[in-house]
């Protein structure tokens, strides 16, 4: 393909997507990947309803927000989910139709695709061996060989910790994508513009009015999202103090 574009973490914001999808078109990518974690969030039948409506091929795979929904809607217990976040987790995944949550189950850990100039690009959430490592751009070179066991001469893209970056450890190229609905430092709404080369992407949006919109969602703790979230995010420097113990630095 020749470019794709690829967005990651919506968490239920749909002005978010809103706006990015608007310059996903005005870019002409040929397709886009959707990064895991499009719920659990505010508006998350509303971002599926927009995904299924782009009119571009689309691609899927799940995050660790997908997995707990699937795990909770079946009866399980999702282990890596702290009891706090799971009635908003419930809340998502009740709002979507069946044919939603079907759809969902059979979304891959990740993909492949060929891109312009790139080769193949391999896409996951978190991780090429799971949804919910952490990696981020202060992890250790020893923390990516880890997590991409085997992986050479490639181009990974993943999201999970809402903040971009772009680092080469040998001769993998690892891609943060941000967060379209939930980052971390700067407002804006973070995505990833593939082919021919990789370009981060910013797309800002109303912060007041999107604000507005999702405090109409029954979504538990929409209050608190939107303060926390949406108008007053934490900084990346914040996030990355407070992932050191699991991102791989702990044990250097």
């Amino acid at each position: 393909m020749r470019r794709v574009a690829a967005i990651y973490d919506i968490h239920g914001n749909l002005p978010a997507l809103e706006a990015v999808l608007e310059d996903v078109t005005a870019s002409g990518a040929d397709a886009v990947v959707v990064g895991g974690d499009v719920l659990p969030g505010p508006m998350p039948k509303e971002c599926l309803d927009r995904l299924f409506d782009v009119g571009l091929p689309m691609h899927f795979i799940h995050g660790n927000g997908e997995s707990a929904a699937v795990q909770l809607l079946s009866g399980q217990v999702p282990a890596s989910v702290p009891e706090a976040f799971r009635p908003a987790i419930q809340w998502s995944a009740e709002q979507l139709p069946d044919k939603y949550r079907k759809a969902i189950t059979r979304w891959p850990l990740t993909l492949r695709i060929e891109v312009d100039a790139l080769g193949e690009v391999l896409f996951c959430h978190a991780t090429s061996r799971n949804d919910t490592e952490l990696i981020t751009r202060l992890s250790p070179d020893e923390r990516i060989r880890e997590v991409f066991p085997g992986f050479k001469r490639l181009v990974a893209v993943c999201g999970h910790t809402h903040m971009q970056f772009d680092r080469t450890v040998d001769s993998l190229r690892v891609v943060n994508a941000g967060s379209v609905g939930m980052p971390f430092g700067e407002p804006g709404a973070y995505w990833l513009l593939l082919g021919p080369d990789v370009q981060l992407m910013r797309t800002m949006y109303d912060l007041e009015a999107a604000a507005e919109r999702l405090r109409g969602s029954a979504f538990p703790g929409v209050a608190d999202f939107v303060t926390r979230q949406v108008l007053n995010r934490p900084s990346e420097e914040q996030i990355l103090a407070a992932y050191a113990s699991a991102d791989g630095r702990a044990s250097n």
